[in-house]
């Protein structure tokens, strides 16, 4: 697929693909890796290289761009907009931000890099509904020299590994990643231009009513969508109380509780050996059997084809116990 059918595909989706708008049809890029046609909700993001040159710089309007070399490329990149001029230094953990809306920048890449992941998040993120802010306070998300922020970086690293290795939750761990990228800008950039506090309203663990719905939930939607609004609004909280609150509850947070239930599952359908691989990683959330067979193999040192012949013979024994009864409460 190349870049004009790329860019209708994501248009049909409803899905930003603004990548190409900063590069160029014909820029010298190469992207490594892609959320497209991942099923990302709450951000999109791009781990590309590219080559020393004077590029076109812009940022869409509806989104932030935030960018993380998390390879470490040691080299020098100048911005420029109207107005607006910063020298960055690229090194491994170094972020730098570009606000909504920016039309008229460029930058020159002065050495060839590799591994810098683009991140664009929505606005959508910032609403005053989702922390104590008032709605100009979106104004102090402006263009950013590099900085280090090592929660940033880290959030960063994780999208990267994603991209690289899909995961079963994948698409809740971007969601969550997601929340806590804007609550992390929110705290650097506009606590610090506005001297206010912005956090989501502290909250306790759900409680047991809430909990056990929510869990049901999930087992119920185990081969189906699971979004981390979907479990929120079970639990009648915004995504961003939500994930806290199942973390204080579980001791672990919503995407890591449901992988674990999916592999749990993976193994009992594999045990039944009534349907083909593919058709379980299609249902277990994956884009294609490969990264099944890779998510599967890391987490219990066997391919899903091996497992199966292992303990196949046992599906009597042991399918029943783990398809048809939920997890025990948890509170």
């Amino acid at each position: 697929m190349d870049v004009r059918q790329e860019q209708a595909a994501a248009a049909a989706h409803n899905e930003p693909w603004p990548y190409y708008d900063f590069w160029g049809k014909h820029g010298p890029v190469n992207v490594l890796l892609t959320s497209m046609n991942r099923g990302w909700a709450g951000l999109s993001a791009q781990l590309c290289s590219v080559s020393k040159a004077v590029i076109p710089w812009t940022t869409p309007q509806s989104d932030i761009r935030m960018c993380v070399d998390v390879r470490g490329n040691n080299s020098f990149i100048a911005r420029r907009a109207p107005g607006i001029e910063s020298r960055i230094v690229v090194r491994r953990g170094a972020v730098w931000i570009s606000p909504p809306g920016l039309q008229e920048g460029s930058v020159d890449i002065t050495e060839d890099m590799s591994g810098v992941l683009h991140v664009y998040l929505p606005l959508s993120h910032f609403s005053p509904g989702n922390f104590d802010i008032d709605e100009s306070a979106i104004g102090a998300l402006s263009y950013e020299s590099a900085f280090e922020d090592p929660l940033l970086a880290e959030i960063g690293c994780a999208i990267a590994s994603e991209l690289e290795t899909e995961t079963s939750a994948g698409s809740l761990l971007i969601e969550g990643l997601a929340s806590s990228l804007a609550a992390r800008l929110v705290q650097k950039c506009i606590r610090a231009s506005n001297r206010q506090s912005v956090f989501p309203r502290a909250t306790g663990a759900l409680d047991r009513r809430r909990l056990q719905r929510v869990l049901d939930y999930i087992e119920t939607n185990l081969e189906g969508d699971l979004t981390l609004d979907l479990m929120a609004s079970i639990a009648c909280l915004s995504r961003y109380h939500f994930a806290r609150a199942f973390r204080h509850a579980v001791g672990q947070p919503p995407h890591r509780y449901v992988s674990a239930r999916r592999l749990d599952r993976a193994k009992a359908l594999l045990m039944q050996g009534e349907r083909s691989l593919v058709d379980i990683a299609l249902a277990l959330s994956f884009s294609d059997q490969a990264s099944f067979t890779r998510a599967f193999r890391q987490a219990t040192g066997q391919a899903p084809g091996q497992y199966r012949r292992e303990f196949g013979s046992r599906q009597h024994d042991s399918s029943s116990a783990d398809i048809g009864q939920a997890p025990p409460m948890l509170a």
